[in-house]
């Protein structure tokens, strides 16, 4: 009775260990904050705050220079989703807040909408930016948590990065357009004339930038913009000296013109000021975002969402693997895309709140600075509410144009590893990804940023559907005097010593992708043999009489490959030839038997190795010999 009990008792600790393992995987902040040593939060509270004076400026730019919405749009989505992450995300120093690219294709989605509106900039127009950017940042949370909850989050390795590449240098032109506008002070005739496309943009600055510039507007922007410029190149110059490394040179740029602007009435000489920012974005801070007001942009912007999930978790994806190689330690893909998810979803409950996502350079700070978890980005996050609700009416005289600058210095860090990839490219002759980096970035600037990155993803697929399509098989041949098989094209010595007889080794699993193109490819190793060759040339063999399938590199076949293999071996034995298959494992012998291929060959065809499968072909080809002299 006790050794029962004892047992029973065993079994609920067990239980009660492996659940407690199961929380800690799924919300791994159960894991980290009990085991939370005071000794990182030294660095912790630095990297949080140095992160947060790089946030706080570029938030209000991304919401009002990229997103076309309220300022404080960029600072909810600089806190509330990356409260969020810390409590459910894998990586340690991830940093989660609006990013550029994002930014701007909500502003154009929101842009689109608006274009239909009578009065654009009217306080009506301001609600329907509002609704169009929660509905995408809800969009985007559901759809990144339901490819976590799926387990897609492979999609990092199988779309290509040279797509990422073209996609981010299209990003750069196309914000430094956008930006140059409000430099040069043209934002009041933008209003008028309303060029819409990046080209349009470009003549109307090409037009306008030395005819109608304002020039108290054009000198601040520039000034301010080679301030920034300056102090980056001077940090840079003196790394090892902490104190001059981790100036925030965005937040001096920002206090300074502020304090300058309200100085000197800047706004009475034709400069755009932020103005008065309501920190309320609705009628209460937390809305339900599942409102009609919201639910009619549904579909207008579902393909903005998709793109912007996909490539916010790409860029993530980069960020925090770059982060855990670093610093010794693993992160979940899937658990990302959920983390990711939920942290938008968290934020559409907050009218108006951008898309955040992980950004490279935030995150390498992050851990230049000494943040060692994810009470880094706790500590921002407070830090930026704070600002939010209590230090926003300090920036009422900040001028737009500087903050135009501030986002100018993003295209430069965008389009500091452009040059580099285009020449790796080059020099590895990889045509196809530079194929891809230009088709993203000309569709990108002649169309839309969304079509740029739409064709390019379709062909990224295509070029993965393509290549996983095509079985790797290659041509065996017998080592001279020993009954081992090798490769012909790795193996010089090796020889076909039976003619007609054809032995395929096939190098992976079957499935109805690669198994499709089978008949095509073992029709050319047949004709041609291994080496490349045009259709259109004569044979170089004569047809196998004997084909021999080497299968020990296949460990799975599904049913249509089964049934596409049962199709072509029929063929192949109407034909007359002679059919043999060796190294079969157990797994796929259920399957061949379950789809008849076994009934069809018949036991004799089913052989341990190539040595006796050759074996059974010399004895027939010695009975065919026999049969014809009779």
């Amino acid at each position: 009775m006790c050794l029962l009990s004892g047992s029973t008792g065993n079994k609920a600790v067990q239980k009660r260990q492996q659940l407690k393992r199961k929380v800690k995987y799924y919300i791994p902040s159960f894991g980290w904050i009990p085991q939370y040593s005071f000794s990182s939060l030294g660095g912790d509270i630095l990297a949080g705050a140095t992160i947060a004076s790089m946030l706080i400026p570029q938030s209000v730019s991304y919401a009002s220079a990229l997103a076309k919405l309220n300022p404080v749009t960029g600072l909810y989505a600089a806190s509330i989703p990356a409260i969020i992450y810390a409590l459910l995300g894998t990586s340690r120093h991830l940093n989660v807040a609006p990013e550029a690219a994002l930014s701007l294709l909500l502003g154009q989605a929101v842009d689109d909408i608006r274009h239909d509106m009578d009065n654009p900039h009217s306080p009506e127009g301001d609600a329907v930016g509002l609704s169009v950017a929660t509905i995408i940042t809800l969009q985007v949370g559901l759809i990144s948590f339901l490819l976590g909850f799926f387990r897609l989050g492979f999609i990092d390795v199988v779309l290509s990065r040279a797509l990422l590449r073209g996609f981010i240098a299209a990003i750069a032109v196309v914000i430094m357009i956008e930006q140059l506008i409000p430099m040069f002070g043209l934002v009041p005739l933008e209003r008028i004339v309303h060029p819409s496309t990046t080209l349009e943009k470009l003549l109307f600055l090409i037009e306008n930038m030395f005819t109608h510039y304002n020039l108290a507007t054009t000198v601040i922007s520039i000034s301010a913009l080679a301030v920034l410029i300056f102090m980056r190149l001077f940090k840079n110059m003196f790394k090892k000296y902490w104190f001059i490394y981790r100036i925030p040179e965005v937040l001096v740029v920002v206090i300074l013109s502020t304090v300058l602007s309200a100085h000197f009435e800047w706004d009475k000489h034709g400069v755009d000021i932020l103005g008065s920012v309501n920190v309320s974005t609705g009628s209460s801070f937390i809305q339900f975002p599942f409102k009609r007001s919201n639910m009619r942009f549904l579909r207008r912007t579902s393909s903005t969402a998709v793109v912007s999930a996909v490539v916010g978790y790409l860029d993530s994806m980069v960020a925090a693997k770059q982060a855990a190689s670093r610093f010794g330690y693993t992160i979940s893909p899937n658990r990302e895309l959920v983390a990711l998810g939920a942290s938008n979803l968290a934020g559409s409950f907050v009218p108006g709140t951008l898309p955040a996502f992980g950004s490279i350079t935030r995150t390498r700070i992050n851990g230049d600075v000494g943040g060692t978890t994810q009470m880094a980005s706790l500590v921002c996050s407070g830090i930026v509410l704070l600002a939010t609700f209590f230090l926003l009416p300090w920036l009422y005289y900040l001028p737009k144009a500087v903050l135009a600058s501030i986002i100018t210095l993003v295209v430069f860090s965008l389009l500091a590893e452009t040059p580099h990839d285009l020449y790796y490219y080059w020099k590895m002759r990889a045509w196809m990804d530079l194929t891809l980096v230009f088709l993203t970035f000309f569709f990108s600037i002649v169309y839309n940023v969304e079509v740029g990155i739409v064709i390019s993803l379709i062909i990224s697929l295509l070029l993965v559907v393509h290549k996983s399509s095509r079985a790797r098989m290659t041509i065996l041949g017998r080592i001279p005097g020993t009954d081992r098989w090798k490769p012909i094209n790795e193996v010089p010595e090796v020889e076909e010593d039976v003619s007609g007889a054809l032995i395929v080794r096939i190098k992976e699993n079957l499935d109805f992708a690669n198994t499709a193109q089978l008949k095509e490819r073992l029709r050319r190793l047949e004709l041609y043999g291994i080496d490349k060759s045009h259709p259109s040339e004569d044979p170089r063999r004569q047809q196998a009489t004997v084909l021999v399938f080497h299968l020990a590199d296949v460990d799975r076949c599904d049913a249509i490959a089964s049934q596409i293999f049962y199709e072509l071996l029929e063929e192949y034995g109407n034909r007359g030839v002679g059919l043999y298959i060796t190294h079969l494992r157990p797994g796929v012998r259920k399957t061949f038997e379950k789809a008849g291929i076994l009934k069809l060959l018949g036991p004799e065809a089913i052989q341990d190795n190539v040595a006796d499968a050759m074996l059974r072909v010399n004895m027939r080809f010695r009975y065919s010999a026999i049969g014809s002299e009779a």
